[in-house]
């Protein structure tokens, strides 16, 4: 490649690999279409940029946290096995599909874009790094199917961007209901896991009505447990404690605290865990409060009624306590999952601690927000089992990256590989392209259907006003006639 066509795609790959700068961009877009203020578009631009620095310092901070506890669970247990990690995978796959897996997160944006403007699933995906590890996914999946480089990035971008349109189109109707409107949507790679939350707790929630785990009602001399930050802490806390106690102190002593008594060391990263989420509830904050008006802007004048997605952790400050009891349920079908596979024989899916918090955490607010607390603690266990088989059906179809110890961890991988390496598989490269053209086909079939069903609702409803006011009409009439 030419040294300076090279050296630019270099500098956009480290702009659109940043989720920061790419929603601090929507926004200065956003407003500068609304025509604001020089002082408004900076300061919107910047508030929206150090607002999601803030939210990711927390998610840093809480997987700092959650790397120790996945240490000490595969000490205390003596699990080996295949660990479900999405920047650990990457990293070996970019070695070899890296200049690829660019070109097919680069072009797939704007497949994404153009589809959200033409169709009727209005999504703008804004996760950045996830949608880098699903390109980077993708571009293992054609190239062990015998793709050129080319046709790698050609069909892999078209894939990438049915995926980014469609995947936050599979959690809106969840979305809805737990943000009581439909101003932003949810774009990562556990949608699919997510999406599966709320339908089980939609099933799930009975005649009766299940209540919010946000209603959970504590005594009084109790109280400071109604306080998030106090609450999380405290249950970290007993979660390390108990978990390190098998551990043992020598193991974490020696390897993990660099010295330090590893009591205060657990409750120590309970805390920090804590800290972590509040992090992330005061990052969310600032951005949903800059991004949603200057998101109105592209909404208007680019693609209209377009809708940001955005990362899991948006969905947090809606329901605090569900955040936790959804990762703790998720953890739990990873346990089950793990159990059932030594039971299995074969390949063992070690429970990705991270994973199980992002999503499973994501699982439990949807979950309540569509069955309650039944809702949110079976949602998330259902997501946990998802993401403990996906991840283990999904290392044949990668090739010689399957037989690494780490695979990608979130439900969509799972889908999304599982179509493309079965597609592959049972059919060759003519299948995989078919299935490509075939899903974009089906988004504008369905996108005629859906206006369509608009159009006769908007005429019944027409006909219902005129027939409404007619008969105010004839009874006005009967009325001045008597």
């Amino acid at each position: 490649m030419n040294p300076v066509v090279d050296g630019i795609l270099s500098v956009f790959l480290d702009i659109f690999r940043q989720p920061a700068i790419i929603v601090a961009l929507i926004s200065l877009i956003g407003l500068a279409v609304q025509r604001k203020t020089f002082s408004d578009v900076l300061k919107g631009t910047v508030r929206t940029l150090v607002g999601f620095l803030v939210l990711a310092a927390g998610a840093g901070v809480v997987v700092g946290s959650l790397g120790f506890f996945g240490d000490m669970f595969q000490h205390a247990f003596d699990v080996q096995g295949v660990v479900p990690n999405n920047e650990a995978i990457v990293g070996q796959v970019l070695l070899e599909y890296g200049s690829a897996a660019a070109l097919i997160f680069f072009f797939g944006m704007i497949v994404n874009i153009a589809l959200a403007a033409l169709t009727r699933f209005k999504f703008i995906y804004l996760s950045g790094h996830v949608a880098f590890y699903i390109a980077a996914m993708i571009a293992v999946i054609l190239g062990v199917a015998g793709f050129d480089t080319w046709a790698v990035v050609l069909w892999g971008s078209l894939a990438q961007g049915v995926y980014m349109t469609l995947s936050p189109a599979l959690i809106q109707p969840f979305m809805r209901k737990v943000t009581g409107n439909d101003d932003v949507a949810l774009g990562h790679t556990g949608g699919v896991g997510i999406a599966l939350s709320g339908l089980v707790a939609t099933v799930t929630r009975g005649k009766g009505t299940s209540k919010s785990t946000e209603e959970i009602k504590f005594p009084n001399g109790l109280g400071f447990l109604r306080d998030t930050t106090v609450i999380v802490a405290l249950s970290m806390a007993v979660i390390y404690v108990i978990v390190g106690l098998f551990a043992g102190a020598a193991y974490i002593e020696g390897e993990l605290s660099d010295g330090q008594n590893f009591i205060v060391f657990l409750l120590m990263q309970a805390a920090t865990f804590s800290a972590g989420v509040f992090i992330i509830l005061a990052g969310v904050r600032v951005v949903l409060a800059e991004i949603i008006p200057a998101f109105k802007g592209i909404s208007d004048r680019l693609v209209k009624n377009a809708k940001p997605a955005l990362d899991v952790p948006i969905v947090f400050p809606f329901a605090p306590n569900a955040v936790l009891i959804g990762f703790l349920s998720s953890f739990v079908g990873g346990i089950v999952g793990l159990v059932a596979m030594v039971f299995m024989g074969g390949a063992i899916i070690v429970p990705g601690v991270v994973a199980h918090f992002m999503t499973g955490a994501a699982s439990g607010v949807i979950g309540n927000a569509a069955g309650g607390r039944r809702g949110a603690i079976l949602g998330a266990f259902a997501n946990g089992i998802a993401i403990t088989f996906l991840p283990l059906l999904l290392l044949p179809v990668l090739g010689e990256i399957g037989f690494a110890n780490s695979t990608f961890s979130d439900a969509d991988y799972g889908i999304v590989g599982l179509f493309l390496g079965w597609l592959s598989v049972g059919g060759g490269q003519i299948a995989v392209i078919a299935g490509i053209l075939v899903s974009i086909v089906a988004m504008f079939v369905a996108t005629v259907a859906l206006r369509g069903r608009d159009r006769r609702r908007a005429a019944g409803e027409g006909a219902s006003d005129a027939e409404s006011a007619g008969a105010s009409a004839d009874a006005a009439e009967a009325s001045a006639s008597k």
